[in-house]
């Protein structure tokens, strides 16, 4: 079968299409053929690990996994004896994350019977790709570890608004009743203002720590700011989430935000209550799609044997929401 490897760490420019064995599934698993696979920032910063510390764990010298890609979506191959939960032919979708691997990026895998979905019949391949990663993430930020959430009314801001996670999260932000503040390049204000966002900020001339704007919740899909900064653009009893960033402010939102937060109704920090592809919010994501309350925005296809390009345009920062590897 043909995958997506790679031997070294780098950009984009590491991949490659290779033969490799299509794999047998054991007991527990099932041989899934991928139809779709949507491209995540997760998957450059595993190609090059970012924060750079990831590499203890990750390998040193040369990444130890070679597949990449988490999000997929496809038809059940094979099971193995153990597991029963799917047959043939159904249709399926996951996060590989929960399984602490990559490899989506392929015409088969293998992975644990436990961590698929299947796919609500009214979604497509390559709708049902771009959620498993992303949404999950952009709903689960908003909300906090005990279970609060934004509510009607709630002023909003969502840092990245045009990549993979913010889109979601402007989206679902608006469906919850918030007024939504997007920020994202010149560019791509006006692909912001499509999904919904009642404002929208030019990161590249403005700093919205620094207007005196002061929001309910900030979603930040990619931290570039000290966490003293954006604290000072929350209201009273506001929140600041990190879903991750550079080395410096991702260790100062897991450091600095708890303590900051201290004897203060402001509470800033990374998420570290993420739940990858969580059967709840999983549901209600599908749920959400299939209503028409939130949208997938695909900005480009590719086929398999395009990888690199796609992931570069991704990496390029011209991505306006997802991005779709199609392969079966």
């Amino acid at each position: 079968m043909k995958a997506i490897v790679r031997d070294r760490w780098g950009g984009p420019e590491v991949v490659r299409l290779d033969d490799v064995p299509t794999p047998e599934p054991r007991s527990d698993e099932v041989l899934v053929r991928v139809h779709a696979a949507s491209v995540n920032r997760a998957d450059l910063d595993g190609l090059d690990p970012r924060p750079g510390f990831l590499r203890v764990f990750l390998g040193i010298r040369a990444p130890r996994s070679k597949r990449v890609g988490i999000d997929l979506a496809g038809t059940v191959e094979k099971s193995g004896a153990g597991a029963a939960r799917f047959k043939p032919g159904d249709r399926v979708f996951t996060d590989l994350f929960t399984t602490g691997s990559a490899g989506s990026f392929a015409e088969y895998i293998v992975v644990p019977e436990r961590v698929l979905q299947p796919i609500p019949a009214s979604l497509s391949f390559e709708t049902a790709s771009t959620l498993p990663h992303s949404a999950i993430l952009a709903l689960q930020g908003l909300r906090t570890r005990r279970g609060k959430t934004i509510q009607r009314g709630s002023r909003v801001l969502v840092g990245g608004a045009s990549g993979n996670v913010g889109p979601f999260a402007v989206q679902i932000a608006k469906h919850l009743g918030a007024e939504v503040t997007g920020v994202a390049r010149t560019e791509k204000l006006d692909f912001v203002r499509s999904l919904g966002a009642d404002h929208v900020i030019d990161y590249t001339t403005t700093d919205y720590t620094a207007t005196g704007d002061r929001y309910d919740w900030i979603v930040d899909t990619d931290s570039h700011h000290p966490i003293r900064h954006v604290r000072r653009a929350l209201r009273d009893g506001g929140r600041y989430v990190s879903l991750g960033g550079d080395s410096l402010p991702l260790f100062a939102a897991i450091l600095m935000g708890p303590l900051l937060s201290i004897g203060s109704s402001r509470r800033a920090g990374l998420m570290l209550w993420w739940k990858p592809f969580h059967a709840p919010d999983t549901a209600t994501i599908t749920e959400l799609v299939t209503s028409g309350a939130v949208t997938p925005r695909i900005d480009r296809r590719y086929p398999l044997s395009e990888t690199a390009d796609a992931l570069r345009w991704v990496d390029d920062g011209h991505a306006k929401g997802k991005v779709v590897i199609t392969i079966a």
